[in-house]
C-alpha cells in the first residue's frame, strides 16, 4: 500500500477524531463560514416524491430543512462521524420514518446507495475528502439515475497562502479542485463562484445533471 492509499484508509479515523469534539460546537460556530447552504437547497428540483442522499450530512442542518419542506421526499444522510450523526439523529427524530442515517465512508468502491437516487447533495464535505473527493463524485455519478442531479456547495479557493494553510490544519483543501471534476461528469445547470468575507476566500455553488443517455455502472 502506497502513501496515498494509506492516507485514504486512515481518513475515516481522522474524521472521527476531528469531529469527536467539533460536533459539540459545529452548529453554533460554522454558520458564520458555511455560505450558500440555503441557496443550494432552493436550487434543488422542486418535484414530488424525490429521493435525496446527503453525503457528509453532519448534524442534519440541511436534512431537517428538507424534511420540513418536502413531506413526500425520502431522505438519506451518510456521514463517517458517529458523533455528528448522534446530533443529526436527535435533530431529525420527528422525521425518522422518512429520514435514514448511515455511518459509512463514501467513495468509489466503498459504499453505494441501495437504490438509484434523484439528488446527491454535498454541503461543505467534499473539500474534506483528502484524498478521495474524485472517488466521491464518481460514486455519486453511479448512484444517480440518468437525469438526476448533483448539488454541491463548498469552499473553492483563496488568494492567501496563510489562510489556505490554516484551513488545511482543519482538513479542508481549497485549491479549486472540485469544479473541474464536477464539470467533467455532469452537465452544469448552476455554477457560481462567490466571494466570502470581502475576498478572503471564494465558495462554489454547483448543480449539475447526469446525462440521460448514461448507463449506470
Amino acid at each position: 500500500m502506497n502513501a496515498a492509499e494509506q492516507q485514504a484508509a486512515a481518513q475515516p479515523q481522522t474524521m472521527q477524531r476531528y469531529y469527536r469534539w467539533h460536533a459539540r460546537i459545529y452548529d453554533v460556530t460554522r454558520w458564520a463560514f458555511l455560505f450558500g447552504r440555503r441557496r443550494l437547497l432552493r436550487l434543488l428540483p422542486q418535484k414530488p416524491a424525490l429521493r435525496l442522499a446527503e453525503i457528509g450530512c453532519g448534524t442534519g442542518f440541511n436534512l431537517k430543512r428538507l424534511a420540513r419542506q418536502h413531506a413526500d421526499w425520502q431522505l438519506t444522510g451518510v456521514d463517517v462521524s458517529r458523533h455528528m450523526l448522534d446530533r443529526a439523529f436527535r435533530a431529525l427524530k420527528p422525521y425518522s420514518q422518512r429520514v435514514f442515517l448511515l455511518e459509512k465512508s463514501y467513495g468509489k468502491g466503498q459504499f453505494r446507495l441501495k437504490e438509484s437516487t434523484d439528488i446527491v447533495l454535498f454541503s461543505y464535505s467534499l473539500t474534506m475528502f483528502n484524498p478521495g473527493f474524485e472517488g466521491a463524485i464518481e460514486q455519486a455519478y453511479d448512484d444517480l439515475r440518468p437525469g438526476g442531479c448533483i448539488a454541491v456547495v463548498d469552499f473553492h479557493d483563496t488568494p492567501f497562502g496563510w489562510f489556505r494553510r490554516w484551513m488545511g490544519l482543519n482538513h479542508v483543501r481549497m485549491e479549486g479542485q472540485l469544479l473541474p471534476v464536477l464539470e467533467r461528469h455532469f452537465e452544469p445547470k448552476t455554477c457560481e463562484v462567490r466571494r466570502a468575507f470581502g475576498g478572503l476566500w471564494r465558495y462554489l455553488v454547483f448543480v449539475g445533471v447526469k446525462p440521460r443517455s448514461s448507463v449506470d455502472g
